[in-house]
């Protein structure tokens, strides 16, 4: 290993993948990019850099370095308990029987019939009435007879126009078919009205572009109904056609309302607050969850009081509830949740508390792997205009917010789009690449597609999801995903699997450090370059395994001499210089205290492990808070902070100088690293202290106190060529031996 720092040369040398490498697909998956042209001139972001933008860009819930875990089952196996279905029965609690309805499922939606009164009696005794828009309403439909409620699927839409009818006693209410045309929603006879219903009510009108709920069709309806003193309501989703035609929005309570008004009806005051109390409860309320979600959950509850289901069932019943959803959304056919919003869906949980405006744009590109897989003959085409922002987010259950976005030129404010619930883009990734298998030739192209981005949140992004692709499939994500990036001649796909790696080993995926040795040992240099950079990633919580490890890899330059390899000269220069970055990362570290003595104490083994030790540290003596030029290097205040009380930690950091400083090949880096550490000091009280206490330590003979003397003599300033004040006042303190 080379002691003196290293340009960081091209894979341009014309090399050829090892046969190590995964072949393409038979499927047509194709692998980035190998051509060796392709190559020419890149480089690899250091290490340190890369560190930054993983921290920077990964997802809410896959926070680097902390063993992210995501709860409640989420990325866990098969869950058990409540099933995903919607209860239905009677409640029997002591001599009473509740009888418990759900109105809202979309099936319901479909059939035809008459509601009975003591069905709406037993909806009105549960039903948590929002307040003034409700009354609000309420005026408008007994104004205009007619009323068009619109929202999102699963929002209550129809308990709501229920009620609303109800509230105006127009009952019975007879339920439509919903391919029922406007002009037969009310029979213009009187003879002809099914039992006289006084309320109709018709949900999600089959409507088209060429044929859309029309203003004139509503304004017949309206004289009819006003005829036989009756009154329609018409519930619409957010994707309905409408000319002319004024849609209130539905806006339903909070899932707290609906719980407590369900609870309210089925039992007395103390058990309700009893059950509202319970942590599980406080969880529920804190997600985002529908109201017949709520409604039936609180169905659950009064079981559990009684004794009929476990806390277990109680606690899995928000993710089951999740997961349900989600399957509802990507079993349905295109004409209720077409393509393209399939494809932002993914998107957004792969970008989720991302900027929306890129998530819609990847999203797109998405669209258009999913045309060709499920008809490879059609040129694919993205619609250009026509999508509703807002409505969209609230399809999938996610919001849109103002926030700064980390930048390389500092923070950004931008419009941002989340789901409701952390949990969600988790269990969405899990659905679509375990539950639909065709799915998985486009969603690996387009993560090939952000591997090679050139924006660093896109490609964090791209490893996040396939580190949810490997905690579900470890077999197939590897080899369709991970693989042909660690394989890639390119650094670019090379570091996303390496973020993958880490962040896939950080939410808990067994056997990535296995995965790690083998790829240490391999002959192909491209996969011990990913395997010696996730190391320095993952190494924290295992530093002197790690450092083991990399010691190691660092000897393996002698193995390779005396058997086949493919590395060349550039591999070994890039082998070394990634060596080094990842113990500058481990000396960066949380685990700094265990990895400053283990790189000590393993200094003389060989000259590899000598090199890689000093050439680690001084990387990590460059490094500076914030990454601010000219800014105070970490290492210089953790001595600062730890040799007045004579800790290990001072000690152990004046050793590693002296030792980089006595060494023939690592001298003159040493020497231009203190320089920096002498000029961060002007003007910084607390690094002149500190300063003032680690100098003498490594002028403690004749021949490094003259070293020492000579650089703060001779160490130009900034702007200038004289040494700045702060040197002489070192030199003022440096004691003569």
């Amino acid at each position: 290993m080379s002691s003196a720092p290293k340009a960081r040369p091209g894979e341009g040398d014309g090399s050829t993948p090892s046969t190590d490498a995964p072949s393409p697909d038979a499927d047509g998956t194709r692998q980035p990019e190998q051509a060796a042209d392709d190559g020419a001139g890149d480089r690899p972001q250091d290490a340190w850099a890369a560190r930054r933008d993983l921290r920077y860009h990964t997802p809410r819930a896959m926070g680097l370095g902390d063993r992210a875990r995501i709860g409640g089952g989420v990325l866990g196996g098969v869950n058990h308990g409540i099933g995903g279905g919607t209860f239905h029965g009677d409640v029997h609690l002591g001599a009473t029987t509740h009888v418990h309805y759900r109105f809202g499922s979309r099936s319901a939606a479909k059939a035809s019939g008459e509601v009975p009164v003591t069905v709406l009696d037993g909806l009105a005794e549960s039903f948590a009435e929002p307040g003034p828009a409700f009354i609000a309403l309420a005026a408008r439909l007994r104004e205009e007879r007619v009323l068009v409620l619109e929202g999102p699927h699963s929002a209550g839409r129809r308990t709501a126009a229920l009620m609303l009818l109800h509230r105006l006693g127009a009952t019975p209410v007879h339920v439509i078919a919903r391919d029922t045309p406007l002009n037969r929603l009310v029979p213009e006879r009187e003879d002809e009205q099914s039992g006289g219903a006084r309320g109709h009510l018709l949900c999600d009108p089959v409507t088209q572009a060429d044929r859309p709920l029309r203003e004139a069709e509503l304004l017949a309806l309206r004289d009819r109904l006003t005829e036989q003193d009756a009154y329609a309501v018409i519930t619409i989703g957010l994707k309905a056609h409408l000319e002319d035609v004024e849609a209130h929005l539905w806006k339903p309570p909070p899932s707290s309302d609906v719980l407590h008004a369900h609870l309210g009806a089925l039992l007395d005051r103390r058990d309700v607050a009893e059950l509202l109390t319970l942590p599980v409860v406080t969880e529920f309320l804190s997600r985002d969850h529908q109201p017949r979600e709520a409604a039936e959950f609180a169905a659950v509850l009064v079981r559990y009081l009684s004794g009929e289901v476990e806390h277990r069932q109680v606690q899995d019943f928000s993710l089951l509830k999740l997961e349900a959803q989600v399957r509802e959304w990507f079993e349905e056919d295109d004409s209720a949740l077409h393509l393209r919003e399939k494809a932002f869906l993914i998107a957004l949980a792969a970008f989720d508390e991302g900027p929306y405006a890129l998530t819609a744009e990847v999203s797109d590109g998405l669209y258009a792997h999913l045309q060709r897989t499920a008809d490879s003959r059609l040129q694919a085409a993205v619609p250009v205009f026509g999508t509703h922002i807002e409505k969209r987010v609230q399809r999938a259950r996610a919001h849109r917010y103002e926030a700064e976005e980390p930048t390389e030129w500092g923070p950004v404010r931008q419009v941002k789009a989340a789901y409701r619930d952390e949990r969600a883009a988790f269990v969405l990734l899990r659905e679509v690449w375990t539950g639909h298998p065709s799915a998985r030739p486009a969603l690996v192209r387009w993560l090939q597609d952000l591997s090679g981005d050139g924006r660093p949140l896109v490609r964090t992004r791209a490893a996040s999801t396939a580190a949810v692709l490997a905690h579900t499939d470890l077999p197939s994500a590897m080899a369709l995903v991970i693989e042909p990036w660690a394989s890639s001649v390119a650094f670019g796909p090379r570091s996303v699997a390496v973020n993958a790696l880490a962040l896939t080993h950080g939410i808990g995926t067994p056997n990535v450090p296995r995965i790690l040795d083998a790829w240490c040992d391999s002959k192909t240099p491209h996969l011990r370059w990913v395997a010696i950079r996730t190391h320095g990633l993952i190494g924290p919580e295992r530093p002197v395994e790690t450092l083991a490890a990399l010691r190691a890899a660092a000897r393996h330059g002698d193995l390779d001499a005396m058997s086949e390899a493919d590395d060349t000269a550039a591999d070994d220069a890039q082998l070394d210089q990634v060596l080094a970055e990842s113990v500058e990362l481990l000396l960066l570290s949380p685990a700094q205290d265990q990895v400053l003595p283990e790189l000590r104490r393993t200094l003389h083994n060989d000259r590899h492990a000598f090199d890689l030790a000093i050439g680690g540290f001084l990387g990590a003596c460059r490094r500076t808070g914030d990454d601010e030029p000219g800014g105070r290097p970490l290492l210089l205040d953790r001595y600062g902070q730890s040799a007045p009380a004579g800790d290990a930690v001072a000690a152990q950091i004046a050793g590693l100088w002296r030792t980089a400083l006595s060494d023939r090949a690592h001298r003159s880096e040493a020497l231009d690293v203190l320089r920096l550490w002498v000029l961060s000091a002007d003007g910084d009280a607390q690094a002149e202290r500190s300063m003032v206490l680690l100098l003498p330590a490594l002028a403690e003979g004749a021949q490094e106190w003259r070293r020492i003397d000579h650089l703060l003599r001779t160490v130009p300033g900034e702007d200038t060529k004289a040494p700045p004040p702060v040197a002489g006042r070192l030199r003022a303190t440096l004691p003569r031996p």
